[in-house]
């Protein structure tokens, strides 16, 4: 019987065990962690955002440079495949009003404890508190928890170890040093999918910690998301600052610093804001001119001060303009340990369309390990799937090559 090691028990890792031994492959899995899909687990804990039900186009193009490359995985297998895949385990699936897709039990241990169970039932054999500490000649060298060390080998190798982010749950990224060791292009992992830092005033951070901005939209040169986002005490956070990380992470490589243009009002063009704001009353203070012509909240108006200082504009051309682009200075991100994910990784040069190494041939890789990102909204668990069962299917060719 042919025989695969998967490095990494979460999503991509599980996913490629579960295509190799549903194929006849003898599947160990070695995981550095006491239980497997603990990131899986973590994404489930409000609620498990697992695809998306976007269209094709639209939801490719959340893929920035990477789609081109992710499309025919993203092909072969779809969120509607990974839709019943969920299904077949027992957690069939809905779509939330944002076009979300989440199990009917809306968490993720009921779906990991049927996933397990399926993949113990396929003979797949998951050896826990192993951590991959290089190659050695005859195969992979493993260190267990207690400093007990061995050499592992098999007839194809699949590496599904994840970015940087949250390493206390095992992605720390620090399998970087060895692929490149071995000659392998890595490109820096970084943080995605998460929050900016913004030097607030203190007023300004006391005030309105933990406050929303709702219904607004977020520009980074020609990259606009729209959603709600929220203020923290050190900047800005949320769905719709994560979607324009890469945008902005270009802003702060070029020179440093990064504008971030705040639309408090984006269903509403400028001329018409501007309309509204003629009607001040005499007697209006500018909060009460903004809350009673345009219902602005305590927060926005907040905003609003703090980028231009304590009196904000009379004339309502330029208060409308102010309120469809307020100047929000980025001076970073927060570290790669409080993002969701992460990005860079093994670059798309080094492997082929089966996501096999070109450098070591029978080695494969997939999920976050790969340099690509994408948004949160099940985008993120999509590729990672996909990319595992793409991996798996290129092992399985070449076991029987």
């Amino acid at each position: 019987m042919r025989t695969a090691t998967v490095v990494g028990g979460g999503p991509a890792g599980l996913m490629a065990a579960e295509v190799l031994a549903r194929a006849g492959v003898s599947v160990t899995v070695l995981d550095r962690m006491p239980s497997p899909a603990r990131k899986l687990l973590l994404a489930g804990h409000g609620g498990l955002n697992i695809t998306h039900s976007e269209d094709r186009e639209p939801f490719l193009a959340r893929y920035g440079s990477s789609a081109d490359r992710l499309a025919p995985m993203l092909a072969m297998f779809t969120p509607d495949d990974l839709r019943a895949w969920c299904a077949s385990l027992g957690e069939p699936t809905f779509v939330g009003s944002s076009g979300r897709v989440f199990p009917e039990s809306f968490r993720a241990t009921p779906l990991v404890r049927a996933w397990l169970a399926r993949l113990g039932e396929l003979g797949v054999r998951i050896e826990r508190r192993q951590r991959w500490t290089g190659w050695a000649d005859e195969g992979l060298e493993v260190e267990a928890v207690d400093g007990t060390r061995a050499v592992v080998s098999a007839d194809a190798t699949l590496f599904a170890l994840g970015g940087a982010s949250w390493p206390r749950l095992g992605s720390d990224g620090s399998w970087v040093d060895a692929f490149v060791d071995r000659g392998v292009t890595v490109s820096p992992l970084r943080p995605a999918n998460v929050g900016l830092r913004v030097a607030w005033t203190d007023v300004f951070a006391d005030r309105f910690e933990g406050v929303p901005l709702k219904s607004v939209s977020l520009t980074v040169g020609d990259v606009t998301t729209r959603g709600d986002a929220m203020l923290t005490r050190t900047g800005i956070e949320g769905g719709p600052v994560y979607a324009i990380g890469a945008a902005v992470r270009a802003g702060l490589d070029a020179d440093g610093r990064c504008t971030l243009l705040v639309d408090l009002r984006p269903t509403v063009p400028a001329d018409d804001l501007a309309d509204r704001l003629r009607r001040r009353r005499p007697k209006d203070s500018s909060s009460t001119w903004m809350r009673r012509t345009l219902a602005l909240d305590p927060a926005a108006i907040g905003l609003l001060r703090e980028a231009v200082g304590r009196d904000l504009p009379d004339d309502p051309d330029a208060m409308a303009a102010l309120i469809k682009a307020v100047p929000v200075e980025v001076t970073g991100t927060m570290p790669i340990d409080r993002a969701i994910s992460s990005a860079g990784g093994i670059a798309w040069s080094e492997v082929d369309e089966s996501l096999m190494l070109r450098r070591l041939p029978g080695t494969f890789v997939a999920g976050e390990m790969l340099d690509w990102e994408a948004p949160t909204g099940g985008y993120l668990l999509q590729a990672s799937f996909a990319t595992g069962v793409v991996a798996a299917r290129g092992a399985l060719a070449w076991l029987g090559r």
